[in-house]
């Protein structure tokens, strides 16, 4: 099985040295694209390809590139963004590529820049990051000595600029136009669409915003081509996934797997099944933004078709378990929470509803649930889904709580009814005053 992602990534040892990494083939890549390949050419390899975007929404990456204006005419200064600010809950998967392989990761946007003629490229990265913040820093300044980065790249004619950005630890840094916003220096809400960041983007120029471990890809692709990056998928989705599972499984962790594995593989074979003394309930398959999947749909693979056609998204890949002694209410509320707090309050559904639905729940959990609070919820499921809020973050919130509606109503009802959380250790909650 071939994991290029994380074949030189050995946990509990020091990333590879700039001279490490190209003794086993680092920045080869580099070396192949200013030499052989037109910008034109490394953007339809990548189409080619068939990568999608690793960080939620699984868009074409090569597709996405194209949008980019190109030619003496086009405006400068161009730029690349790697979206490292992973603040999805359950998501680690970035963390193992920034703090394991960071110059691979310096590789592919090497590689993402030069297929838009992006001349700086900013590496946006979760504050709580710290090792990553230092492995990326001592990479990026081994790359600047030996000439990978900065003015006349390899004697090519190719310039790039690149830094590291430490975001300030909000979830909306996430969405790729509040991310350009925070750096920019302004408050990091989301930006009307169009025009799109490809257009107009970070200080109105042409920019992409490509996952971590979307980037971290394209230097496999350039040194073996589309056929084989499409042949390591077990579906029609191309490549290998960094999978995640938490919760109360024997060996939680993080996996680079073909795409397309199936949940139950997942499940029993890497995170060794359940612990004992606890059963399976329930899963968020992507993260905190999707919605749950249950015992029906582990045989489904984890891919973006197959997942959304059993009811919720692959999102990043990283799944959260949930198991029979865990209260489904307040699993939910919990996300509910976080999700109120991390709203920019741009838009009023987001603001004012994610906190009203959070409230519900945290009433129903202690046992002060009325019959009515459950349509007052479906109702929120509605008129905060796509469509209805300046981004994604309120919609993204809703799906763990729609199919916790959908699957584990009954134990909403049964709050409601015997007024206390059956998963409690004291008999009721005592009511609020």
């Amino acid at each position: 099985m071939e994991k290029p992602l994380t074949q030189h990534i050995v946990p509990g040892r020091q990333p590879l040295s700039l001279k490490e990494y190209e003794k086993v083939g680092g920045y080869q890549s580099v070396r192949k694209i200013l030499k052989e390949m037109t910008p034109t050419e490394v953007q339809e390899l990548v189409k080619d390809s068939k990568l999608r975007g690793r960080g939620g929404a699984g868009f074409s990456t090569g597709l996405k590139w194209s949008f980019v204006p190109m030619g003496p005419e086009a405006a400068q200064p161009k730029y690349l963004v790697a979206n490292a600010d992973e603040m999805e809950p359950g998501t680690f998967k970035d963390r193992v590529l920034l703090e394991g392989n960071p110059h691979q990761l310096i590789e592919g946007m090497i590689v993402a820049s030069y297929a838009i003629q992006a001349s700086i490229s900013y590496v946006f990265l979760r504050w709580a990051y710290k090792l990553a913040a230092h492995e990326v820093t001592k990479a990026m300044h081994e790359a600047y000595e030996a000439g990978y980065l900065g003015k006349n790249i390899l004697g090519s004619g190719f310039n790039l600029e690149m830094h590291l950005h430490t975001g300030v630890g909000r979830y909306m840094c996430g969405e790729e136009t509040a991310l350009l916003n925070a750096l920019e220096g302004k408050r990091a809400n989301p930006r009307a669409k169009p025009p799109f960041p490809q257009v107009s983007g970070l200080f109105g120029k042409p920019t992409i915003v490509n996952n971590v471990e979307t980037l971290c890809n394209l230097p496999h692709i350039i040194n073996k081509g589309a056929d084989w990056f499409m042949q390591l998928g077990l579906t029609d989705d191309a490549g290998t996934k960094l999978y995640g599972v938490s919760g109360r499984v024997k060996t939680p962790g993080c996996w680079e797997l073909p795409m397309g594995v199936t949940i139950r593989e997942l499940l029993e074979e890497y995170a060794g099944g359940m612990q004992e003394g606890y059963l399976f309930k329930g899963l968020l398959p992507g993260g905190a933004s999707t919605d749950f999947l249950v015992e029906e749909h582990l045989d489904v693979p984890m891919d973006y078709a197959s997942i959304q056609a059993a009811g919720s998204r692959l999102g990043t890949g990283t799944m959260i378990i949930m198991d029979d002694q865990t209260c489904p209410v307040g699993f939910v509320h919990n996300l509910q929470h976080f999700f109120a707090q991390e709203s920019c309050g741009f838009c009023t559904p987001c603001r004012e509803g994610l906190p009203w639905v959070e409230k519900i729940l945290l009433a129903i959990d202690r046992g002060e649930g009325k019959p009515e609070h459950l349509t007052t919820l479906d109702f929120h499921t509605k008129y905060l889904g796509p469509g209805n809020t300046f981004c994604a973050l309120a919609p993204g919130a809703m799906e763990p709580l729609q199919s916790a509606l959908k699957y584990f109503r009954e134990d909403f009802e049964r709050h409601i009814h015997e007024q206390h959380c059956p998963w409690s250790k004291t008999k009721a909650w005592q009511p609020s005053i």
